[in-house]
């Protein structure tokens, strides 16, 4: 009978110690992923370099549909991915192209072109409400941006662009709408630059122009987003 008393309180134990690591485990654990869908306005604080027409450079904004995945190390510490592509309209402004029977301070049209910017960011998470309901977030990484599909326009024969690497800053935050679904709003800027190669030998035998061109967009996004 002793034995069968003390054997009932050692199971007891024993379970109350159990219940108490599964309900730390389980208050330990989180959903360590999560997906966006954003809409994005990209807009470009350009500036450039150009050899000799001189001038400047005007590039388009524009509004794109992007995606993103999160993974979090911890509650607070996180990576993230964004995907998305970009299309813009580019020319010079305040351009010499006397030399070629234009005008002194002409604009020229350099077509369009896409751009591919795989943006890899380190995120920490912040959370200010004691409910979690409100969680802001800052950022830095990294982007690689591709660019493709140039269309040279009317104007010149063609344009090259290369390929660059850059830094990226962001800010944004998320708006729990229950433990998996919420709103997130963000902002980015990438520090990109690309150096430019305009043929512009169909206007004159030879022409080529160099050009040092500073993008450096401001990415302002709105969406949604689900943790899994």
């Amino acid at each position: 009978m002793k034995k069968l008393f003390f054997a009932a309180i050692a199971l007891s134990l024993f379970s109350g110690n159990f219940a108490t690591a599964q309900e730390k485990t389980k208050s330990g654990d989180f959903k360590r992923w999560q997906a966006r869908v954003r809409v994005i306005g990209v807009a470009p604080n350009e500036s450039a370099t150009i050899g000799v027409i001189g001038g400047d450079v005007k590039i388009t904004e524009t509004v794109i549909p992007e995606l993103d995945f999160t993974y979090f190390f911890t509650k607070n510490i996180a990576a993230e991915l964004i995907l998305g592509t970009t299309k813009h309209e580019v020319k010079t402004i305040g351009s010499d192209i006397s030399a070629v029977g234009g005008s002194t301070n002409t604009s020229v049209d350099l077509g369009s072109v896409y751009l591919l910017p795989p943006t890899l960011t380190f995120q920490y998470h912040f959370f200010p409400m004691a409910e979690q309901v409100f969680k802001p977030y800052i950022g830095a990484g990294i982007n690689y941006t591709i660019f493709y599909n140039e269309k040279a326009g009317n104007v010149v024969k063609d344009i090259k662009y290369e390929n660059s690497v850059g830094f990226a800053a962001q800010l944004g935050f998320d708006l729990m709408l229950d433990d998996t679904f919420f709103i997130n709003v963000d902002a980015k800027h990438l520090f990109l630059s690309t150096d430019v190669t305009v043929d512009a030998s169909n206007l004159a035998a030879g022409l080529s122009i160099p050009a040092d061109v500073k993008i450096n967009p401001w990415l302002i996004g709105l969406g949604v987003g689900m943790k899994f």
